[in-house]
């Protein structure tokens, strides 16, 4: 298939009402042997591995690339000149390097961020006001979050949504307003930002002795972690923190877990409970693995995840991330970032890959 053929077969997958898991397979095929045609590193990855497009009959078999690979090559299948957008990874590990990823177009992209965002985010609501804890795409060009915010602003967000953000960080003063006219009116009111922007946030109503009660149908959304921007909070305090000053359910405190490698974001139904379950549309499948010798680990036991998602069709579906996780009903638990034996397996991972990658 060409990169056209491709984009048109995605956008028709992700447009469609429903699909099941043939469909889901022999997409994920046709967009692996596309990737292994055109990506160089990646092919010579999946021949070391004795993986290529004649032997691999389902997408759990697919060769994943170890998160980090994308720190040390350039994993694209169109010339990344030509890219409509390149997104970069935060550059938290590794010394600060940062991963790329070429987007050729960002009409995939933006339909996969739109559907599951209105399925999982919007919940039947067409449009919410909206406050935006995080910094605009004009100020981080290469943020993949930036323009997701951006892109929920922009096709979800009612009159009077705004940025609450400056050079500065989040506008206090401006958000104060915010919440109190929501309060004020009962129209609900939806904050979407990064994890840390709230610890922030929540450290500074503490100290003004200021809490809100916003009205049935407000909802908040974080996402990122603390990156180390903010003090680290053990998610249940954190949620209940979130839910206590602003006056929102923990069944409506959403956490979005995505990352640059992807191009499909997954979602809990709230965090009544953490480690809330997390699952994503219908073009992304996940599966937990030993990361020593790569094969899928039973429900209920402890790995690291393995993401395919279809929507990432210009550099690699599948990748190994860092992330531990354990595979429950109707999705994975995610666990924070994988230490001891599975951390020591991702490391091996990366070594394994670049020296089949680089030739």
């Amino acid at each position: 298939m060409t990169e056209a053929q491709i984009i048109e077969t995605l956008l028709d997958f992700i447009a469609a009402d429903t699909t099941d898991d043939d469909d889901f397979n022999n997409l994920a095929m046709q967009i692996f042997e596309y990737q292994f045609e055109n990506n160089t590193p990646y092919q010579r990855f999946c021949r070391q591995r004795e993986k290529t497009p004649r032997t691999v009959r389902t997408w759990k078999k697919i060769p994943a690339v170890p998160i980090n690979g994308y720190k040390d090559l350039i994993l694209s299948c169109c010339d990344p000149e030509s890219a409509e957008r390149t997104f970069m990874t935060s550059g938290t590990t590794k010394g600060g390097v940062r991963g790329k990823c070429h987007h050729p177009t960002l009409s995939v992209y933006n339909a996969s961020m739109i559907a599951a965002f209105r399925q999982r985010f919007m919940q039947g609501d067409d449009r919410l006001r909206m406050g935006i804890l995080f910094p605009t795409p004009e100020t981080m060009p290469n943020s993949s979050l930036a323009h997701y915010l951006w892109l929920a602003l922009n096709e979800f967000g009612a009159e009077g949504s705004r940025y609450l953000f400056t050079d500065d960080g989040v506008d206090l003063a401006q958000l104060i307003d915010e919440l109190e006219r929501s309060q004020k009116t009962g129209e609900p009111y939806a904050l979407l930002g990064a994890s840390f922007s709230y610890v922030h946030v929540l450290d500074e109503l503490d100290k003004l002795g200021i809490s809100f009660h916003l009205p049935e149908g407000s909802r908040i959304l974080d996402t990122g972690g603390f990156k180390g921007q903010s003090r680290e909070l053990e998610l249940n305090d954190f949620y209940e923190m979130l839910s206590n000053r602003f006056g929102v359910p923990r069944s409506k405190c959403i956490n979005m877990y995505g990352m640059t490698e992807l191009s499909t974001q997954f979602y809990d139904w709230g965090n009544g409970e953490c480690p809330s379950v997390k699952s994503g549309p219908r073009w992304i499948r996940s599966q937990v693995v030993n990361p020593l010798t790569g094969e899928e680990l039973p429900t209920g036991e402890k790995g690291v995840l393995i993401h395919c998602d279809l929507a990432h069709f210009n550099c690699v579906s599948s990748i190994l991330t860092e992330d531990a996780g354990v595979e429950v009903e109707n999705g994975f638990s995610l666990l924070g970032r994988a230490e001891g034996a599975e951390a020591k397996g991702c490391s091996m991972a990366v070594d394994e890959f670049l020296r089949a990658a680089q030739g």
